[in-house]
């Protein structure tokens, strides 16, 4: 492996840890604001802040251009994903916060990289390996375990 193939792959492993973390955090705030409130209207309020930190954040970083070169099909990929991840995974994510633990919820909502791994070797012609098989038990296995 190339020394440049290499630092890419720190880097994309260095995030994927620091987006674990984040995420691993995320839920505790989720839990402890959901309180009273309707999932709905904390969804609500989560994707306005977000939203007005992003419009600062891009405005400040001068990329409104690089936005608008982005073509409409790959525009559209992206606001799928926004619509399942974002909005609809999003919302019955805090649902199922709302009512169940985070010790066992968050590992369920964890497992969506069996849903991407099926999907991507359906829809992007992804191959399955022994490394990807075994993965797939130990996130079941990881699932079932934290059910009880």
């Amino acid at each position: 492996m190339n020394k440049e193939l290499r630092y890419t792959m720190f880097n994309a492993y260095l995030m994927a840890g620091i987006a674990m973390v984040f995420w691993g955090i995320a839920p505790i705030f989720g839990k402890l604001g959901l309180g009273g409130m309707p999932p709905l209207a904390a969804l609500t309020i989560r994707s306005v802040i977000i939203s007005a930190i992003l419009l600062i954040t891009v405005t400040l970083a001068g990329q409104w251009e690089t936005i608008t070169e982005v073509t409409a099909k790959a525009a559209t990929y992206i606001a799928l994903e926004g619509i399942c991840a974002a909005l609809l995974g999003q919302l019955a994510y805090y649902y199922a916060l709302k009512f169940g633990e985070v010790g066992q919820i968050s590992p369920i909502v964890a497992g969506f990289p069996l849903v991407a791994l099926f999907l991507g070797m359906v829809f992007l012609g992804e191959r399955i390996s022994m490394a990807k098989i075994i993965a797939t038990i130990l996130i079941i296995t990881g699932i079932t375990l934290l059910k009880y």
